[in-house]
């Protein structure tokens, strides 16, 4: 199987004003390419109408995994699982799931992330909280062996199985 194509999109309002430099996207794109994954960006935008239009523009590209950091909390201007949940097709909850119980594993506010995950066209999209920690947690879930298989799910593969 080819690599994993992955996009990070980094939803931050200050980081793309240029107010300071995000980190989260950068860990996320150098931890995917270390597990062999095939990394475009981070993309950094604006939350909001910015962030559904760089899901699109990923999707649109051929990407198997965007990954979202930021945009997930209670605030008025959290708007990325809104744009997701207007792009996805279905949800898969388990790997939101996932995610929140290994960040809940280390602090209460893990719970506190609305990051959804889901399927649009063939693509899975995850978004995590915008935090370092959000994005080490997110990271060692989806390269748990999972994310290949989900691709190969979503081009239609069969399950492995066991002789």
């Amino acid at each position: 199987m080819a690599p994993v194509k992955v996009t990070v999109v980094v939803a931050s309002n200050r980081a793309a004003d240029g107010v300071y430099e995000d980190e989260s996207g950068p860990l996320l794109a150098e931890g995917f390419r270390s597990h062999g994954f095939d990394v475009s960006g981070p993309v950094v935008v604006h939350d909001g109408d910015e962030v559904g239009e760089a899901l699109r523009a990923a999707v649109a590209a051929g990407a198997d995994l965007v990954v979202t950091s930021g945009g997930t909390g209670l605030t008025t201007r959290d708007l990325t699982p809104d744009q997701t949940s207007e792009i996805v097709d279905f949800e898969v909850p388990g790997i939101a799931e996932a995610i929140r119980a290994a960040g809940l594993a280390k602090t209460p506010h893990a719970a506190l992330s609305r990051g959804i995950a889901g399927v649009a066209g063939r693509t899975l999209i995850v978004n995590l909280a915008g935090s370092r920690g959000a994005a080490k947690d997110g990271l060692s879930v989806l390269t748990a062996k999972f994310v290949e298989h989900a691709v190969s799910q979503l081009h239609d593969g069969d399950h492995e199985r066991k002789p």
